[in-house]
């Protein structure tokens, strides 16, 4: 038991200072430190800082990644060839669901995510493996049917910006930057509008070069 709990500490602790500093400018001993942990910890229990990373970003990753193949089982056993508005809300909908906009640890997990988009350091973009792996190409295609117009390149752009707009409006809600006269009233009415803008920009037009 002791040993578990240690493990959810430090993973506790890494997943807050990852969100909080980014990769690079957080150290194995700022999150022992944080875990209560000696420093050995993170290698008996992990091997290492990368592969720490990767235990939190799964952690928090794991949830979504299940949500939305789930969600796009249902679209597909429905008809093989989903609309982008229905695609679009089975792939943004459990980012909501995992992210609440008062909750800390739905900010955490929101942080976490524009971490991951936007640090440089290249073990943030090492962790993934054939499950994140699976889902991408999944809605790759299924997006791809429904807009077979839109080069794969640009296609898994607007992907990732449905990641970056809804991880950041969390972010931003949650830490209350706006105006109240900007922010979006309490309940769905925030997702209602993320859903409808994140739709409009999948399904505009090819950019071209």
């Amino acid at each position: 038991m002791a040993s578990r709990d240690t493990r959810s500490q430090i993973l506790d602790a890494a997943e807050r200072l990852f969100a909080e500093r980014g990769y690079r400018g957080t150290s194995v001993r700022a999150i022992t430190d944080l875990a209560g942990a000696n420093l050995a910890a993170v290698g008996y229990h992990f091997g290492s800082k990368a592969e720490l990373l990767a235990a939190v970003a799964r952690r928090v990753v794991e949830p979504i990644n299940a949500a939305q193949c789930a969600g796009l089982d249902r679209l597909l056993a429905r008809t093989p060839d989903p609309s982008v508005s229905e695609l679009v809300e089975a792939f943004a909908g459990p980012l909501f669901d995992e992210m609440p906009a008062g909750d800390e640890g739905g900010a955490r997990t929101s942080r976490l995510i524009v971490m991951i988009i936007s640090d440089p350091a290249d073990e943030v973009r090492a962790w993934t493996g054939p499950a994140e792996d699976t889902v991408r190409d999944r809605y790759l295609a299924a997006f791809g049917r429904a807009l077979p117009k839109l080069p794969a390149e640009e296609l898994w752009f607007r992907m990732r910006g449905i990641l970056a707009v809804t991880a950041v409006d969390r972010v931003e809600v949650y830490n209350r930057r706006l105006p109240a006269s900007l922010c979006p009233p309490a309940g769905e009415a925030g997702p209602r509008w993320a859903m409808t803008f994140l739709t409009a920009a999948m399904s505009a037009p090819p950019t071209g070069i």
